[in-house]
């Protein structure tokens, strides 16, 4: 198979799809690999280094979209790639589907056989592919809405961990999955006061249980929610409903209550946000203020530390890579339950049943 690796365009996105290692697992199979130039240099890999991996090195990316059987990408296509997609193609990638209709709509028109990371689920629902990047950005919104909270960003000018003498900060988090899970262990690293909310009583009892009684958990609903929000000085929003929209937990009403200066760090935002307030920013221009509520809504957050994030995402999107090269994508969507779940638009056909509903579309099945 021909597999193309374009460089990123989306903006401050400087991950890549798949490292020399990778190269030389998809050359041991005989597939062909073209990496555009220049695109790993964000992730501190050169050219030279994919050439050496048997990669051919392509300057022009419209040339490997029109040559490539599928493309490996991190981000959804944008630009100039919506034009480039053909007929029958692989786009294996993050999607996101679900908070953006135009791009559904190209993609259905373009024919493509859409593979979003985030909607590919193992038997026990858990999504290995979004996984690793669940973790990084758990991590980041806690150091990020700790920088947040500085005068500097227009924070209140608290402290996350307190000093001694002064109290701590109050971190309120919206979902124990994976994101809210490392959001939580480094909020409470840092000395943090953190609650954590979800609907799901066995994922608090495992966080309760891990965090050795070093964090509150309550049980999410309406009224919960609005109590824990309304008190706390970071709230970071890590709600997940696979291949779905985001539900807007946080109303306007319930920003304009909190606290002055406080902060809200919204993981969730490449599904659509967990507030009404909420829009997508950039990691050149990450924040801005709502009812004096400094909001951070990056929507490629682990973009902001791509090597380790490039290498954390690429050691789990290869093994499945691998598998639809292998076998040819409609083998591997028969053969391999994970892989079916991750098909979200084919040739023409909408098949995740979170983006039918978001849009009032047609679900197919494969």
């Amino acid at each position: 198979m021909r597999i193309g690796v374009p460089k990123e365009i989306k903006a401050d996105e400087q991950r890549v799809a798949i490292v020399p290692s990778g190269v030389a697992a998809f050359r041991a199979h005989n597939h062909r690999i073209m990496v555009e130039k220049g695109a790993g240099l964000g992730s501190g890999i050169p050219d030279e280094a994919y050439v050496a991996a048997g990669a051919e090195i392509v300057a022009n990316p419209q040339e490997i979209w029109e040559r490539a059987e599928m493309i490996a990408k991190v981000k959804e296509p944008i630009g100039d790639e919506l034009d480039w997609m053909q007929p029958g193609q692989i786009v294996y990638t993050y999607l996101h589907l679900a908070s953006d209709e135009s791009l559904t709509r190209k993609m259905l028109e373009a024919g493509v056989i859409g593979i979003g990371y985030e909607t590919v689920q193992l038997p026990d629902a858990t999504l290995p592919l979004l996984a690793p990047m669940s973790e990084v950005a758990g991590r980041l919104a806690a150091q990020i809405g700790a920088h947040c909270l500085e005068a500097s960003s227009n924070g209140m000018g608290i402290l996350l961990g307190g000093v001694s003498g002064v109290k701590p900060a109050n971190v309120t988090i919206l979902g124990a999955g994976v994101a809210g899970t490392h959001a939580c262990q480094i909020c409470v690293s840092m000395g943090a006061h953190v609650t954590v909310l979800d609907i799901n009583p066995s994922r608090l009892r495992y966080l309760y249980d891990i965090m050795s009684s070093r964090v509150t958990t309550v049980m999410s609903n309406a009224a919960n929610v609005a109590d824990e929000v309304t008190q706390a000085d970071l709230v970071i929003g890590a709600v997940l409903v696979p291949g779905a929209r985001t539900p807007r937990l946080i109303t306007d009403d319930l920003v304009r209550q909190m606290r002055p200066g406080a902060a809200f760090v919204d993981i969730a935002i490449d599904q659509g946000g967990c507030s009404q307030t909420s829009h997508p920013t950039t990691h050149h221009d990450p924040i801005f203020v709502t009812h004096e509520v400094v909001h951070y809504c990056v929507g490629n957050m682990p973009g902001a530390v791509p090597r380790t994030s490039t290498y954390a995402l690429t050691n789990v999107t290869l093994g499945y890579g691998l598998t639809i090269a292998n076998r040819g994508v409609d083998a591997a969507i028969e053969g391999d339950p994970a892989i079916r779940s991750g098909v979200n638009t084919y040739k023409g056909r909408l098949t995740c049943r979170g983006v039918a509903e978001a849009f009032g579309l047609d679900l197919c099945e494969i």
